[in-house]
């Protein structure tokens, strides 16, 4: 009988995650239990995905805010520190702020505008055109911008940034100082110990800074890359990826090399029980802008940090309606859906550069299929951190 579905994607639902818990087996259990319930089998290359603070959790990768002052003092030196580029998130930076103030006299705080780096707003670039602001070269004093622009709160979680961020810093006993500037530069006007604080941009502002004679320059990626009084760490990221637990302390990135042991566990694990080799990978923030908000939602450094190698790459693909509407326009009906099932069949090798491909999305596989389980997961109180999708790599021709 043909195949009447594609691709689907199911969230399954698992137990609270503690420290120490086997992820192995309650992932394992979690997604034969839901076959079984729900009336469906595994197949090969399905892909079974975990969502990085499940695993974060179980591997106990938590720091406390007085772990990242530590290793803040330590490394920039305690004194006037440039804080720059930060995003705007309760969830992503607070705590990081507050560590970051504890180790610090002072903190000069730079924010990007209009926008943080993942598009959250402090103000529009219609506030700008108005003011007559020129983003690209003007600094603006705290002063100056209250007085162009008064209090702005975020869209929807209603929180003045400017003066949050400010009473984290003065509430761990520093100075601050906020200026807003986007040239990494100008924060060597106020102090020549830096801690550049974006996400995706940070290689490049570590450079500019470095030849630009700033004595010490460190990222979030900097920051607990080793584990500072037996705290958790991050050694590819350091806070990148970080979320907020409490108060007084974060959940760090899942650990890449425990990670990538995990899901090669899992994989192992589906095969030996079920005969089926499923791909396994751990995922975060998925990889879409939002056009209300102009929220970009990829605030982790990465989106997969582990994955198995059947999901290295990108999708090589044809473009369905290209073949429809050029190479078999006079076709219809049963002639028409032989003909491409035909062309996808005799595809072989890269399919760049060919016409036939444009428009498919030109991305890794571990961004698409991961936004895709982000999507499908949430971040409330959905109960699924573990996300079964099937038929991905099925095209018009699998029955």
């Amino acid at each position: 009988m043909e195949r009447r579905v594609g691709t689907v994607s199911r969230g399954i639902r698992g137990p609270i995650i503690r420290e120490g818990d086997d992820l192995v087996k309650i992932t394992v259990d979690s997604v034969l239990g839901a076959a079984e319930s729900e009336g469906f089998s595994l197949r090969d290359r399905d892909v079974i995905a975990l969502t990085e603070s499940i695993v974060a959790r179980s591997q106990g990768n938590y720091a406390t805010v007085d772990d990242i002052a530590k290793d803040v003092k330590a490394k920039l030196g305690g004194q006037t520190v440039g804080v720059i580029f930060p995003i705007l998130s309760r969830n992503r930076f607070a705590i990081n702020l507050k560590g970051i103030a504890r180790g610090c006299r002072k903190v000069v705080l730079m924010l990007s505008y209009p926008s943080d780096e993942v598009g959250n707003a402090l103000i529009t670039y219609d506030q700008l055109d108005a003011a007559g602001v020129n983003p690209y070269s003007d600094v603006l004093s705290l002063e100056k911008y209250r007085e162009l622009f008064g209090e702005n709160k975020h869209e929807f979680t209603g929180v003045d940034y400017v003066q949050y961020y400010s009473d984290i810093v003065k509430g761990e006993g520093a100075e601050v100082e906020i200026v807003f500037a986007n040239q990494a530069k100008t924060i060597l006007n106020y102090t020549d110990c830096v801690l550049t604080c974006d996400i995706h941009t940070r290689a490049r502002t570590k450079r500019i800074l470095k030849e630009a004679g700033a004595k010490a320059v460190c990222g979030l990626d900097d920051i607990l890359t080793s584990s500072v009084d037996g705290s958790g760490y991050n050694e590819r990221y350091g806070l990148l990826g970080s979320n907020k637990s409490t108060e007084d302390k974060i959940k760090l990135f899942p650990k890449e090399k425990e990670s990538k042991e995990l899901v090669l566990a899992i994989q192992k694990e589906i095969l030996d029980k079920c005969g089926k080799h499923v791909e396994v990978m751990v995922y975060g923030d998925g990889a879409f802008k939002d056009p209300q908000g102009k929220i970009w939602e990829l605030a982790d450094p990465v989106v997969s940090p582990a994955f198995t190698d059947g999901l290295i790459g990108t999708p090589n693909e044809l473009k369905l309606k290209y073949l429809a509407d050029n190479d078999f326009a006079n076709l219809s009906g049963e002639a028409l859906k032989e003909a491409i099932s035909n062309s996808i069949k005799a595809k072989s090798g890269s399919l760049v550069g060919n016409m036939a491909s444009q428009g498919t999305t030109p991305r890794q596989l571990t961004d698409l299929i991961g936004s895709l389980c982000d999507l499908t997961s949430g971040s409330g109180d959905k109960g699924t951190p573990i996300i079964l999708i099937q038929g991905y790599f099925d095209n018009y021709t699998n029955n």
